[in-house]
């Protein structure tokens, strides 16, 4: 059974930094496109950072510049990196790794953890 485990949320000051971490386990992380996802307080979830198996990255436009994901295949995780933080980035972070077996979609979410950016 995979598992995804969030962790290094928050409260942090506008302008402060934070690193979240997804800990991968019951399969090896480098088979998975892994994402990074934001639920604000009453808004619906965003997708805000990815990650593909070769290391390819993309962002959305709101964090460009300010969010960084990495995975560290050896440790199973996949972090974001979060510099120059906002209020607006308050709010839930959940990761979810997919991965395709021929036409089998394998789709697995963690728990979420908190960041809240005070102003």
């Amino acid at each position: 059974q995979v598992e995804l485990v969030e962790s290094g949320g928050g409260l942090v000051q506008a302008g402060g930094s934070l690193r979240l971490s997804c800990a991968v386990s019951g399969s090896s992380s480098s088979v998975y496109a892994v994402r990074w996802y934001h639920r604000a307080p009453g808004k619906q979830r965003e997708e805000v950072a990815s990650v593909g198996t070769s290391g390819s990255t993309d962002y959305a436009d709101s964090v460009k510049g300010r969010f960084t994901i990495s995975r560290d295949n050896a440790k199973n995780t996949v972090y974001l990196q979060m510099d120059s933080l906002k209020p607006e980035d308050t709010g839930t972070y959940y990761c979810n790794a997919v991965r395709f077996i021929n036409t089998r979609k394998l789709d697995y979410w963690g728990q979420g953890t908190q960041v809240t950016v005070s102003s």
